[in-house]
């Protein structure tokens, strides 16, 4: 009884949201991007003087560097939100993502690298979602189904987008953890394998929001603190993969999912 409830409300939640919740979530997408970028602008100096410090690169390709993550996120979001060329924007954050993991050493950090590849799962819904946004351009022309292409971007989105709660599991004997991380794996399992996945991705929206703004809120700690720039790059980052599991709430876990198959049964 208390299933068919749940699934009711979350029903109800999704038709009366349907029409706001991709706009809501490509904005939750591009948070981090967003961010970094405008502190790439006020943090100009700050920036360029640790990867020179960093790299011995020099001045000249240390600048090249800041001005390549300033522009680049910065354009890919009001692309993103124009909703113009967003396949281009993709790609080109894609790159940063992958700019930033070499410069800022983020490969031998296991943690930041999975928060990365899950930021890059969100990438990949958007991209996903902007080809059948294309494809819907030319609705009168007959279709063999949903491409191979999109179904394939779904799966690899919803794959790394769960990465992110990995790095929240905790490994101590407390009651409270060991049934956080029952709950969380178990949800993770569902959105991978595309199992009444609306109602899992959404559960996670609501267990990360919660997540999210208890142990990231950088507006308690004063901006001269070291710890506040750390907390406000990690509760943005955390905001887009929250985004791109809107996505998933939104889209639907595509043709390679459990729920899809059922449909053939």
């Amino acid at each position: 009884m208390g299933t068919k409830v749940t699934l009711k409300c979350a029903t109800d939640f999704l038709r009366v949201t349907k029409q706001y919740l991709p706009h809501l979530a490509r904005l939750c997408l591009i948070s981090t991007f967003l961010e970094d970028g405008i502190r790439m602008w006020f943090q100009w100096n700050e920036q360029k003087d640790y990867i020179d410090a960093t790299w011995g690169c020099g001045y000249f390709l240390a600048t090249c560097f800041v001005l390549l993550n300033l522009t680049g996120q910065l354009g890919g979001c009001v692309l993103i939100l124009s909703r113009h060329f967003v396949q281009y924007a993709c790609f080109g954050l894609f790159g940063i993502i992958a700019l930033q993991t070499v410069a800022y050493s983020i490969l031998w950090d296991i943690k930041f690298l999975m928060r990365n590849l899950a930021l890059g799962g969100g990438l990949l819904l958007l991209l996903a979602e902007s080809r059948s946004e294309g494809k819907s351009m030319f609705a009168g022309v007959p279709s063999m189904g949903e491409s191979s292409p999109k179904q394939y971007m779904q799966l690899g989105g919803r794959v790394l987008l769960v990465l992110m709660f990995m790095t929240l599991l905790h490994f101590d004997p407390s009651f409270f953890s060991i049934l956080q991380n029952m709950v969380g794996t178990a949800l993770i399992i569902l959105v991978a394998i595309g199992f009444k996945t609306k109602l899992a991705a959404l559960t996670l929206v609501i267990w990360l929001l919660a997540i999210n703004v208890y142990f990231n809120a950088f507006w308690a700690v004063p901006a001269y603190k070291p710890m506040h720039d750390f907390l406000k790059y990690d509760f943005f980052q955390t905001t887009s993969v929250i985004g791109g599991l809107l996505l998933v709430v939104a889209l639907g876990p595509g043709g390679v999912s459990m729920d899809e198959k059922k449909k053939e049964w």
